[in-house]
């Protein structure tokens, strides 16, 4: 792969911010980042069926987890303050493992996308689906079912997008983020508080068998760290980053646990993967809380997925790399593929919680704390307090990724 390649960031334009951003313009970038960032608002509508999967006990593992994320976040700020150079998270592993390092970083972050470019398409044809339940499409002997069919449909709307260069107009929309998800939780909440739902579902305390699942789902929710160093650099005045960070991890905790509890004491132990899949479908409240939800896939699919695009053309020779027939070749067979893992892969939820118990572990988890200790190799090991929490940070990642990974993988084989 060509040395100028690997120096290209890893980020998608909902995250590109002009140069010396104000507080207040830092601050919605970073909510705009963990609430609608990388994961494009799946960790909000996932959040009532983690704890669903959990019981109310699993919010202790929730907050947890905040913490923690932010912690990991500020160590990725420190691992910046060493060198003025560094630009984005690539860059951060290339300081600390060299090129070997952002390679496998790299590599990590884009499987990562891909997944999430899969879930978007599931996430479209799971809520057309409860639109239009009895929609098929019939091509001679062959019927496809309602969701295969809106996954198809969803990525013929997309695929123009995917033949675009310049995704500008993608990226304004998209940093309505926050707001999109604001407006799907107001909704959500109308629904609970004036369409005769109510808030009246106990659910349990504990479930501990569901519970690494409902962990890997709450991990979901705070994997925006491929997109600090953007926020970083950004910044006028970088001192601020880290009341940047604690204002955008408390609204973004504040939103999620909102959510959750919202979903969970309307709909309890029955609720579905998604909190618009328990919703009625003729009520005005629903339709809008889902049509919000229906333009997530379509403004972000082509922007999460260029990213991987520009990785498979920067390890082409420079023959092909630059032409625009081989460049649309590569998008057009991501999509593609991305439709056949949509249709045949089971379960949404399932999907979810592999990119979380793997690599938004690996991403908000191992690697910040990995990073920083390489970075700052001048730091004199002790039972002190923070080298503790590193490595109780490190153990409760490999620990839950395991657990997460190994209850994913046991929903799919049984």
């Amino acid at each position: 792969m060509a040395n100028n390649e690997l120096r290209i960031p890893l980020q998608t334009p909902t995250t590109e911010t002009t140069e010396s951003s104000t507080f207040l313009k830092a601050c919605f970038n970073g909510t705009n980042a963990f609430l609608f960032g990388s994961l494009s608002g799946m960790g909000l509508m996932t959040v009532p069926y983690a704890l669903s999967s959990g019981g109310w006990l699993s919010l202790i593992l929730f907050f947890l987890i905040a913490v923690v994320t932010f912690f990991t976040a500020i160590l990725l700020k420190r691992c910046m303050d060493t060198d003025p150079s560094i630009r984005s998270y690539l860059d951060i592993a290339e300081q600390a493992f060299g090129k070997k390092g952002r390679i496998i970083v790299m590599i990590i972050l884009n499987i990562e996308l891909y997944l999430i470019g899969i879930g978007l398409l599931m996430l479209e044809a799971d809520n057309l689906h409860k639109l239009f339940p009895e929609f098929i499409i019939k091509l001679g002997d062959l019927t496809m079912d309602g969701k295969q069919s809106f996954v198809l449909i969803t990525a013929l709307i997309i695929f123009p997008s995917m033949l675009l260069i310049d995704l500008s107009l993608f990226s304004y929309v998209s940093a309505t983020g926050v707001f999109s998800c604001l407006i799907i939780f107001v909704f959500v909440f109308c629904v609970g508080l004036f369409n005769g739902v109510g808030f009246h579902e106990k659910g349990r305390l504990l479930n501990v068998k569901s519970l690494p699942t409902a962990v890997s789902l709450y991990m979901v929710c705070f994997a925006g760290h491929a997109m600090i160093p953007s926020i970083y650099t950004s910044m006028r005045n970088t001192y601020q980053f880290s009341k940047v960070l604690l204002f955008s991890f408390i609204l973004t905790t504040l939103t999620y646990l909102a959510t959750a509890m919202v979903g969970y004491l309307m709909y309890g132990d029955g609720m579905e993967s998604q909190i618009t899949l328990n919703l009625p479908t003729n009520k005005v409240c629903t339709k809008v809380a889902i049509y919000t939800t229906l333009l997530m896939p379509i403004t972000k699919y082509a922007l999460i997925l260029t990213p991987v695009a520009t990785a498979i053309e920067g390890g082409l020779s420079e023959k092909y790399k630059n032409k625009r027939s081989v460049r649309s070749m590569i998008r057009v067979g991501l999509l593609i593929s991305t439709i056949i893992m949509a249709c045949v892969f089971p379960y949404y939820e399932s999907l979810m919680a592999i990119v979380g118990s793997i690599f938004v572990v690996s991403t908000s988890f191992l690697l910040p704390c990995l990073c920083y200790l390489k970075i700052s190799s001048d730091l004199r090991w002790g039972w002190k307090l923070e080298q503790m929490g590193i490595v109780g940070i490190f153990v409760f990642g490999i620990l839950a990724g395991v657990l997460g990974t190994y209850s994913s993988v046991s929903d799919l084989v049984t």
